[in-house]
């Protein structure tokens, strides 16, 4: 699982922020890519983060909410890095390697219900996702409204997936990884049984506690009810395209691949689906030359480690700023620094870029998208960035 030209003390970094393998087969030259437009920049909107793993907003708000790794919500306003968090469990969070604070998402009737959801790891490294209320403060959330709806055990602390966001149905999607060590040789990816490797979709819309969708594959046996799609390894930060529904995953690879799976509105976005993990890495077959491709949805792109090491998954472009971008999906990769983009088009990734302008100069642990739908990328060192026009 070695990352070739790495220092000892950035390949830990890599290892345990994402899971990520090392090696792998000769794949296209980021340099075949055609190069994205020089009409679009980056602003640096603030350096003093630290550890930024993500940034979301409720519907409406023009705040910035960036979750810390440590255990800190942090608020930016009109450009300006509050000093108080608006949350801080950092004394319930364990924040070694993959793990930490990880994950936010704003209940979509947010301006009246002061709800909202994280997942994080706790000091035994498991996983929960909790909710939490505002306080009378709308700057400042109440630590004590902790409800703990969700608890999985994580066998190892790599491999915690930690995404939380609502999908345009109004539930709440949560991504798993398939719970570390390296190959999943338990085959949680595999079992729809187990919360492990799998992306969930939970009602959240009660009182207390969540219920599950009547229309979760499972919701009736067969499987673990909240399961809505199987067959991942760690998904690095998944999205909707707020204009189409559609969902985009991306999951970071083993040993060769990274990839982007998609899954149509239309089509169910995501519901049954088996993305391959660990009969597939990408594209290819895991650690064999052959393998039952039967019922699995393979990714509509991937890359090999040729190019980076470690995927971290974007957004579909649909704010303002920069119309001519409009429906274009950005990604990025940890080890390598580098932005791209395709659009989704008759089922298939078209149109691939490499964004040089774009390209932060660090290690990109995220994306976020702020309430009018315009994107940033934050770097591990404590950057964030916004893209606008040049």
């Amino acid at each position: 699982m070695r990352v070739p030209g790495s220092s000892s003390v950035a390949l830990a970094t890599i290892i345990m922020l994402r899971g990520c393998g090392g090696g792998g087969d000769a794949g296209t030259p980021p340099s075949t890519l055609t190069p994205g437009s020089d009409s679009v920049a980056l602003r640096l909107v603030t350096s003093g983060l630290d550890f930024p793993l993500y940034l979301t907003a409720p519907a409406g708000d023009p705040r910035l909410f960036v979750v810390e790794k440590t255990g800190r919500i942090r608020i930016i306003r009109n450009g300006v890095l509050a000093p108080a968090p608006f949350l801080d469990i950092s004394t319930r969070v364990s924040s070694g390697g993959e793990q930490g604070l990880l994950g936010l998402a704003f209940d979509p009737h947010y301006a009246t219900s002061g709800r909202f959801y994280v997942d994080y790891t706790d000091r035994n490294g498991d996983t929960h996702i909790s909710r939490f209320r505002v306080s009378a403060d709308p700057d400042a959330a109440d630590p004590a409204s902790e409800e703990v709806l969700l608890t999985v055990d994580q066998p190892y602390s790599n491999h915690n997936g930690g995404d939380v966001t609502f999908g345009p149905d109004g539930y709440l999607y949560v991504g798993m990884g398939d719970g570390g060590s390296g190959g999943d040789p338990q085959g949680h990816g595999q079992n729809p049984n187990d919360l492990l490797g799998s992306l969930l979709r939970l009602d959240v819309s009660g009182a207390t506690g969540y219920t599950v969708p009547s229309t979760n594959p499972y919701a009736t046996g067969g499987g673990r009810p909240e399961v809505f799609s199987i067959g991942l390894r760690n998904p690095w930060r998944f999205s909707f395209d707020r204009t189409s529904g559609d969902l985009y995953i991306a999951d970071v690879g083993q040993d060769s691949r990274e990839e982007v799976d998609v899954s149509t509105a239309s089509s169910g976005g995501g519901r049954s689906l088996n993305y391959g993990w660990n009969r597939m890495e990408g594209t290819a077959c895991y650690d064999s030359t052959s393998c039952n491709r039967a019922g699995l949805t393979l990714p509509v792109m991937d890359y090999t480690h040729a190019d980076g090491c470690s995927i971290t998954g974007g957004y579909v472009y649909r704010g303002a700023a920069l119309p001519s971008l409009a429906g274009t999906y950005f990604y990025g990769d940890y080890c390598n620094g580098w932005i791209r983009s395709f659009t989704y088009t008759g089922g298939q990734a078209s149109a691939p870029r490499e964004w040089p302008a774009l390209k932060p100069g660090g290690q990109i642990t995220s994306f976020g998208e702020d309430a009018a739908g315009e994107l940033y990328v934050m770097q591990q060192d404590g950057k964030l960035f916004q893209f606008i026009p040049r």
